[in-house]
């Protein structure tokens, strides 16, 4: 097995066969391609996954330039609306982020389960010699031509196998198959996997069953919410084309947009009211052929007042340098808004204004640090708001 090590958004020089190259940038795990002055070494640049993964005989490292706590503090917030500002203090984030990862997937899932598995009916149809239930008429004629036993039957069981331990169990299952989990971490994972053993285990590539927070399950949801992101960060369907690739990967981009989504969305509503919008469908033409959908939009009185997009990094396509301002400005023009505002992660763009030529409209970039301590960037994240929503 070849290691190959990178920081995230960085780039490396590594010696590949051609197989070999060709298989890593069919993965789309990071971008790869031959260099132009050194024969046999291949050019591999990071495009914002976190974690590791498995493509072919080559093993990839791609490390986080944040620091482990705050990139969990992040993943917090995508997991549950209200954020884990009590748990950073307490993950040992030493030893990396699958460590610390499954650290705080068995925490979330012991603390769900504390007070007991959670139970609910389940709809069982199954050939009996007992009566129980209700009888499945046509599927007693069709499978046993008039005989009365064996019955075809329908009943409810009020059972710990429903969706939300399944999806846990699913989870936790999952992490063991990753790299360097810790052992205290492997022990305590299956401890709770020994106590969900009367729940349905999901086969690898199925999908997860589905699930809808409610008053019976509050306390599964951080749980739930972090283990669905586990199963995807695990999955091999993370990566596109036919090269399979195994492993553990975290869009931080994705993760970014979703923190700023929820974090504002929050301060809005808790400061400001209105309503915040994500993913807000917009069309840009009037015959509404072209469908836009700005990352966050906020309604007072039915109309928008203001728009926001979150960007990890600038986008730079080749030839379309400033796409992200031509995009919001896009937003601003269709929503009728003389001000837009783009968030990026700091050190990765820099905080500015653009006021665009012949039009009435700014466009605001704010840049987050997100390397500052969990309060500290929820106080920048409020100023942010109050600045958008003045």
């Amino acid at each position: 097995m070849i290691l190959i090590e990178i920081v995230e958004l960085g780039r490396t020089q590594h010696p590949l066969t051609p197989e070999q190259g060709r298989a890593l940038a069919a993965s789309k795990i990071v971008s790869a391609a031959p260099s132009a002055l050194d024969p046999g070494l291949w050019d591999i640049t990071a495009n914002g996954k976190v974690g590791v993964a498995r493509v072919a005989d080559l093993e990839l490292w791609i490390t986080p330039k944040l620091p482990i706590d705050r990139l969990l503090f992040l993943v917090g917030y995508v997991a549950d609306p209200k954020g884990w500002q009590d748990e950073t203090v307490n993950l040992d984030a030493r030893d990396g982020l699958i460590p610390a990862i499954a650290q705080a997937l068995w925490r979330q899932t012991e603390r769900a389960i504390r007070q007991g598995l959670l139970q609910g009916y389940k709809t069982i149809e199954e050939t009996s010699y007992v009566m129980r239930g209700r009888l499945r008429e046509a599927d007693q004629l069709r499978r046993h031509h008039g005989r009365v036993i064996p019955m075809e039957l329908r009943h409810d069981d009020f059972t710990v196998d429903i969706p939300e331990n399944q999806i846990l169990l699913a989870a936790l299952t999952r992490i063991l198959t990753v790299a360097r989990i810790d052992p205290d971490s492997r022990r305590r994972i299956g401890r709770l996997r020994a106590r969900l053993a009367d729940v349905t285990s999901l086969v690898r590539g199925s999908q997860l069953p589905t699930w809808q927070p409610s008053r019976l399950n509050q306390r599964y949801v951080p749980a739930l919410r972090l283990a669905e992101l586990v199963w995807r960060a695990t999955s091999p369907e993370h990566t596109p084309g036919s090269i399979a690739a195994t492993g553990f990967l975290f869009d931080l981009p994705k993760i970014f947009e979703d923190f700023v989504t929820v974090a504002v969305s929050e301060r809005l509503h808790a400061a400001h009211g209105g309503l915040a919008r994500p993913q807000f469908p917009c069309h840009l033409d009037d015959a509404r052929a072209v469908t836009m959908y700005p990352d966050l939009v906020w309604m007072t009185d039915n109309r928008p007042a203001a728009v926001l997009d979150a960007k990890y990094k600038q986008e730079k396509p080749s030839g379309y340098p400033n796409a992200d301002l031509y995009q919001l400005l896009a937003y601003c023009t269709t929503l009728g808004l003389r001000r837009g505002h783009l968030v990026y992660a700091k050190g990765n763009a820099d905080a500015t204004t653009h006021v665009v030529a012949g039009a009435d409209v700014k466009i605001v970039c704010h840049a987050l640090d997100l390397k500052l301590p969990p309060a500290d960037l929820l106080d920048q994240v409020n100023q942010l708001t109050d600045a958008i929503a003045s």
